[in-house]
This record gives C-alpha cells, structure tokens and sequence, in this order.
C-alpha cells in the first residue's frame, strides 16, 4: 500500500515538475527569439525541439550503451507517434493550430523523407522474405541500423541545422515591439525549466513504470507504451503551454523539430554507439508513423491549420494504436 502511494505522490510531483518547468522554458525560449530578432518557429524546431527531446536523448544513449538496443529504437519511433497524434491532436483540439507554411514546404517533408529512408535502409529485405507471416512472431528481428545509418543520419541532422540557421538569418522576428525579458534572464529560465522537464520526466517515467509492474504488464508492452509516452510528456507539456500563449509556430515547431531530432541526431548517435537490431513490431510502427504523418500533412494543408475535429481523431487514432500494441504483446 505504501509503494503504491509513494509511486502515485512521486507521479504527481512528475507531473507538476513537467508543467512548471514547459512554463518557464517556452518563457525563455520565446523571449530569446524577440532578443534575438529570431521567429519564434526557428526556437521551436532548435532549442525547444532539443531541450523536450532530452529525455529520449537520455533513455536511446544509455540503452545502446547497455546493449538494450530495441528500447533505443522503440521509443524514438514511439515517441515521434505520440508526438504526432497526442501532443499536435489535443493542442489543436484546445485551440486550432495555425501551421506555418515554412514547416508545410520544409520540415513537415523533411520528417517523412527521414521516416521512409531509415524504414528501407535498415530492413533485411532476404530475412523479411523468410518470415512465415501466419505464425510470425513480431519480436523476430528483420533488421538493423547499422553504424552508416548512424552516421548518414548525423549527417543529416548536421545539415538541417545549417539549414535552419541560415532561415534563421534570413527571418524576422515575430514582434519586434513586443518587450521581453533580458537575455540572462531567458537564459536562466530556460536552464531552470529544462532542468524541471528532464527531472519531471524522469520521476513521471520511473514511477509509471513501478505502477505498471504492479498492474502486472509486460516489460515490452511497458517499453512501447509508457516509457515513449512517457518521454514524450515534456513535448506535450510544452506545446499545450505555448499553444495556449498563442505561441502556435512553437508549439508545431516543437513537435515537428523533435521528431526530426529524435530521428537524425537520436537515432543516428545511438545506431553510430552500437548497431541496433529492428524487430517486426518496430518495422510496423514505422510504418504507422508514415502514414500519421501523411495524414497530419493532409490536414494541415486543407486550411493550413489542424481544426478540433481533426485534432479529436489523431487522438482516437493514439487510442487504437495502444490497442493494437496491447494486443500484439
């Protein structure tokens, strides 16, 4: 009883951590781009991206340094289908999420092009060719990504911020007029509110997991489900904070630049550290995420904004993904 309580007050706390800390970083982050002359969209596919990918950071690198090489994998696919459906579809079902045309015409191609060359370049097409699919097991590995996938995807994420500094350059600031704190001050809220992020969703993750266990489900259904949820809540957090300032380019940058940044610079430095086996499961998550993303550009381009209702089906779209999940584990 009393690990159950502990495990619930540790949860809480996870959570309050999470929302203060998105608060104070979307604070700095959107004060650095007034400072800075920079639009608020360049901040939300850089430093928010980054500073909200931390803990998959954190969770790929220190699974591929132990050799837990699936969970490297999973999470970052699983993360980039909860950063899809659930943070995009309840910020825009909160409040209809304007899309800037920038991330229609660059970043939204961008993430897809990376999705579909690192779903075809690591599968085994002799061994998936093998595979009897009316007793498969999805836990039978099909797959690698190999240390040249690691190091394309570097690469790749080298070159995207190149690009992203040089529009960047190019850009104006959002509201040149608007007053903003000093830059010490952005500086040390974003440091404090990354800190409170990374900290929250440690203790949301460590403790869910516990109470998971205590449910009595599997390590694998755990893995696929509430650890990329799970590393995925300061993204939610935070967009959802900037959403309901009205800061809508970094709300949209944020999850469009993490799920770049979970692709390229995750994947790539954990594939670069060990090569990474890729089950069938995984394959199929790919796959999900491909064509999530389709549909989030489908919807975003009819009105180059995501409208409730749309936002209301990526959500019941999560729903029966976790479903499938639980029922293939």
């Amino acid at each position: 009883m009393y690990r159950l309580l502990f495990n619930i007050l540790i949860l809480i706390l996870g959570f309050i951590a999470l929302v203060k800390g998105a608060d104070w970083f979307v604070l700095g982050s959107s004060d650095v781009a007034k400072n800075l002359k920079v639009p608020s969209l360049i901040i939300g596919l850089t430093i928010v991206a980054f500073g909200t990918s931390a803990p998959e950071l954190a969770v790929s690198l220190t699974a591929a340094i132990e050799g837990a090489n699936e969970i490297s994998v999973s999470n970052v696919v699983g993360s980039n289908i909860f950063n899809i459906l659930i943070v995009l579809g309840v910020c825009s079902t909160i409040k209809p999420l304007t899309v800037d045309k920038k991330i229609l015409k660059r970043d939204m191609p961008i993430s897809l092009v990376i999705t579909v060359f690192t779903l075809f370049a690591c599968i085994n097409y002799a061994v998936l060719g093998k595979i009897d699919f009316q007793g498969f097991d999805v836990n039978e590995n099909v797959g690698m990504v190999h240390r040249w996938i690691g190091i394309v995807l570097l690469l790749g994420f080298s070159a995207y911020i190149y690009l992203l500094v040089r529009a960047g350059k190019n850009g104006n600031a959002d509201d040149e007029n608007t007053d903003s704190l000093p830059m010490i001050k952005c500086i040390g809220l974003i440091i404090i509110g990354l800190a409170l992020i990374i900290a929250g969703g440690k203790f949301v993750v460590e403790s869910a997991k516990e109470l998971a266990r205590m449910a009595g489900m599997t390590e694998t259904l755990i893995g696929v489900t509430i650890v990329a949820a799970g590393t995925s809540l300061p993204e939610l957090v935070t967009s959802i904070v900037a959403a309901r300032k009205g800061e809508t380019g970094l709300a949209i940058g944020n999850v469009v630049g993490s799920n770049i940044f979970n692709l390229l610079f995750i994947l790539g430095i954990s594939g670069t550290i060990s090569p990474m086996a890729v089950n069938l499961a995984t394959i199929t998550d790919f796959v999900i995420f491909i064509l999530c993303s389709i549909l989030t550009y489908i919807f975003s381009r009819t009105s180059e904004k995501i409208v409730r209702w749309e936002g209301l089906t990526m959500v019941m779209l999560y729903i029966a993904y976790v479903g499938y999940a639980i029922l293939r584990h």
